[in-house]
């Protein structure tokens, strides 16, 4: 019996050019040597004998059932993704892929990168176009003042500079 999983929200179908080689390897990388591999190892497994009490045929399943589960989101979402790879003509407002850095109140600064849902990382500063703090970004130049609502109350910004790599 299965679990009710509620639909995903719809997420902006923007990529940077190294966003979707970088899917693109992991759908090949799961295509054609994970997957693979797990099936050898499941078909090792299921010829051990009794499956029902056989710990490494169970695992192997579930690996498979992953794998396959994060294989059908990556081909849909690739069909759906849009590659932007070329700098904005007006480069001194924020848009997509662009490097912006932020003052808060207490004068500590912070640089994030606005990037698609599908390859933010916060450890690198790159954050989803989908996120609060990028929608207050978009379309900003230096000098303005931006306001994020967040959990614990409002914080406010400066854009400081603005930068496409």
């Amino acid at each position: 019996m299965g679990r009710y999983r509620p639909p995903r929200p719809y997420s902006s179908p923007y990529i940077t050019l190294q966003g979707k080689i970088k899917l693109e390897d992991e759908l090949r990388y799961l295509g054609y040597t994970k997957r693979p591999e797990v099936t050898r190892a499941l078909a090792a497994a299921a010829a051990e004998g009794d499956r029902s009490e056989n710990a490494e045929y169970i695992y192997r399943k579930k690996q498979l059932r992953e794998i396959d589960s994060r294989l059908q989101y990556l081909v849909k979402r690739l069909e759906k993704l849009k590659c932007i790879d070329k700098i904005p003509d007006d480069q001194s407002r924020v848009f997509f892929a662009a490097w912006v850095d932020l003052e808060d109140e207490d004068g500590k600064s912070i640089t994030y990168r606005l990037v698609g849902p599908d390859e933010f990382d916060v450890s690198k500063g790159w954050i989803s176009i989908d996120s609060p703090v990028a929608k207050a970004l978009l379309k900003k130049q230096v000098g303005d003042e931006v306001s994020v609502v967040a959990p614990n109350g409002e914080i406010h910004y400066e854009v400081m500079g603005i930068r496409y790599k």
